[in-house]
């Protein structure tokens, strides 16, 4: 890259077809309107510089780098780094101002290779930033941005980036939710206005993301008929019916003593982990049992609330198999307050936040 400073007294003296590929270091004011910088001239831009020169309208040096073969311009290699990284539900946004932006295709959750987020940012002058890993995100809103340092890089530098995110392709995609049936499961003494409260926060963040709420199941939660009423009902909902997500009220994860656990490990269940690293809602659960997940919390009243359960479910509605590493990676951001709403679903914007 070969750059210069031209005085208005030197450019007056350029031919112009010298400027074609040249590329604008700073701003420049014409009667015409403002060139930006980066703008890669080409005879007309040319021409219009030379003869602002001449006429006296320029009265600043104009800076200016002439590429070497070896260079890209930052929006050709922006390009080429959105390409690379750009998964299924991802679309890509001309370059404005040095940036191109990608954007969400449909409502879901954004995924992000985090590991290969940063092995590509530490390559100086390329720069690709995200939202949240698990993100719920919506349609056309901004999830990724990707921007090169200066007007002019080297292609090679572009090329190593380009490598690590096909490498880990897609390093960032938005899956979308699923038609999904869902149930509940209430292991607590519920009846009349709480559980039409209950089932209302369940009906309405299931149904916001697009999929079908099937009712609840209420079992006892006494002994002797706790456990065998939770059998029967996990036996119903997800080896008969084979629903994908089963919500559940009233069990907790300190409790390792309640019938719910017992039915599901004589089922052949497990879970998944007991708490989540994430406040409120650090004594949600994770368990599966067959083909299908179950998201639990210890009162049922939470579903009315906005907790990490709403950074759990909509990855659940996408089809998504959450494990125990995933669920890990909530403890990064896992301090939930009402300045971070923005990472949940639109539903749960007006929640109200639980008390401790």
């Amino acid at each position: 890259m070969l750059a210069q400073r031209l005085s208005p007294e030197k450019l007056a003296a350029y031919d112009p077809a010298a400027l074609a590929g040249a590329v604008l270091l700073a701003p420049v004011g014409l009667t015409t309107g403002t060139l930006r910088k980066g703008t890669q001239l080409d005879a007309e831009t040319g021409d219009l510089l030379v003869a602002a020169a001449r006429s006296g309208i320029l009265s600043r040096p104009v800076r200016l780098a002439w590429p070497d073969p070896a260079d890209l311009h930052e929006d050709d290699a922006a390009r080429a780094l959105a390409v690379a990284a750009a998964g299924s539900g991802v679309k890509q946004l001309p370059p404005r101002q040095s940036r191109l932006d990608l954007v969400a295709a449909w409502d879901g959750v954004l995924h992000i290779r985090t590991d290969a987020l940063l092995r590509l940012n530490t390559i100086d002058s390329l720069e690709l930033f995200t939202l949240f890993h698990g993100q719920a995100v919506q349609a056309g809103q901004v999830v990724a941005s990707v921007k090169v340092a200066p007007h002019l890089i080297p292609k090679a530098l572009v090329e190593t980036g380009v490598r690590i995110a096909s490498e880990h392709a897609p390093l960032v995609d938005v899956q979308p939710y699923l038609a999904l049936e869902v149930a509940a499961l209430v292991a607590e003494t519920i009846a009349g206005p709480a559980l039409a409260r209950f089932e209302a926060g369940a009906r309405t963040k299931v149904e916001a993301l697009g999929c079908h709420f099937a009712g609840t199941t209420v079992i006892s939660s006494g002994e002797p008929d706790a456990q065998r009423e939770a059998r029967a009902a996990l036996e119903s909902l997800a080896i008969a019916r084979r629903l994908p997500v089963i919500l559940v009220g009233g069990v907790s994860a300190g409790d390792p003593l309640a019938p719910l656990y017992a039915a599901l490990r004589s089922l052949g269940g497990r879970v998944v982990r007991h708490g989540v690293p994430a406040h409120p809602g650090s004594m949600i659960w994770l368990a599966e049992l067959a083909e299908s997940q179950l998201l639990g919390l210890p009162q049922c009243g939470m579903f009315t609330m906005a907790t990490a359960a709403d950074l759990i479910l909509p990855r659940l509605l996408t089809g998504e198999r959450l494990t125990r590493e995933s669920l890990a990676e909530l403890a990064h951001g896992g301090v939930l307050t009402r300045e971070t709403r923005f990472r949940f679903p639109p539903y749960a914007q007006d929640l109200e936040a639980p008390e401790g």
